[in-house]
């Protein structure tokens, strides 16, 4: 179990704000039932709120269960704050080489209060981390009962028990008591382990109604390697914004597109300033990735091009529309 932070490990103080405060052994005593699921070793990488966690943060998680993954452990937990989860997940996927199943979980609600979830969030991640049926998953995030793939959840709400979802594609599986149930595989391309190092000046710009180029032209004047564009509907968006795609491609610098829409992907249909004209400008589409997600993707994408000189779309495309 690597601990990270995250409500699961916060605890009021005096004054009344929650702050992460508890030890990974302070967490672990807090869970006496994992003594009848699984032998637990524990491992404290950081004690930071997730709206704190850093690429270089999630790299770290990733090069851990890199190292702890020849020492003959069934699996790992990973607990985290659930305001970056998904992206934490995700990134730690795409650098998974192994069988061995990586669980991220969390809580909403912190020790203290009555309907306190993490306790029942950590057992069930340990059964899955534990379960052979969970063996070749990749990185998975257990929350409120369900198994979800790390490169398709999302948190869906800011308070609730129930804060994750698939949307579309759907939970891998759940934790019924003591039972741990998987419905269904999922396709994991070629990860992207061939770097150990993120590029962390990638940008996340988010289409409005009546948006210009600033914020792409600030992007790269403030050297950034990639831009994600969150565009409209099936990756549309004007033509001020069209014209700095343009200039910023031909300064060498990517710019993905995504929609800011929850489901479905992208496609280059629209002319105008839309989709087809972003393409024609060497926008590169990516599939029905988040703009976060997508974020994450095109950071490990560009450490790993730079290592060995693959071009960068055939190092996305394997990500995107599965």
């Amino acid at each position: 179990m690597i601990t990270t932070g995250g409500t699961i490990a916060a605890r009021p103080t005096p004054s009344g704000e929650v702050v992460v405060a508890a030890s990974s052994e302070e967490l672990l005593a807090s869970v006496p039932e994992l003594e009848q699921v699984a032998g637990v070793r524990i491992v404290e990488l950081f004690r930071i709120d997730s709206s704190l966690m850093t690429p270089q943060n999630m790299l770290a998680m990733a090069r851990e269960v890199r190292i702890l993954d020849g020492e003959g452990l069934d699996g790992f937990v990973v607990t985290h704050g659930t305001d970056t989860m998904e992206e934490s997940a995700y990134l730690v996927d795409l650098l998974h080489t192994g069988e061995r199943p990586v669980v991220f979980t969390g809580a909403q609600r912190n020790a203290t209060d009555r309907d306190a979830d993490g306790p029942r969030n950590l057992v069930d991640a340990v059964r899955v981390a534990a379960s052979p049926a969970a063996r070749g998953l990749g990185v998975v995030v257990v929350m409120g009962g369900r198994i979800d793939a790390a490169r398709d959840v999302t948190k869906v709400h800011t308070s609730a028990h129930a804060a994750f979802s698939s949307l579309e594609h759907g939970k891998l599986g759940e934790v019924e008591g003591e039972t741990v149930r998987v419905f269904r595989s999922r396709h994991r391309p070629q990860n992207l382990s061939s770097t150990d190092a993120v590029n962390v000046r990638v940008v996340l710009v988010k289409m409005a109604a009546g948006m210009d180029g600033t914020l792409l032209r600030a992007a790269r004047g403030a050297g950034a390697s990639g831009v994600v564009l969150e565009a409209f509907g099936l990756g549309n968006a004007n033509h001020e914004v069209l014209a700095e795609v343009e200039e910023t491609v031909r300064a060498g610098v990517p710019v993905v597109v995504v929609s800011r829409v929850s489901s479905g992907s992208v496609a280059p249909v629209y002319g105008d300033g839309g989709g087809h004209d972003l393409r024609e400008a060497g926008a590169i589409f990516g599939g029905n990735l988040s703009g976060q997600k997508a974020r994450i993707l095109l950071m490990v994408a560009l450490a790993a091009r730079a290592g060995n000189g693959v071009l960068l779309d055939e190092l996305l495309a394997p990500h995107l529309d599965i």
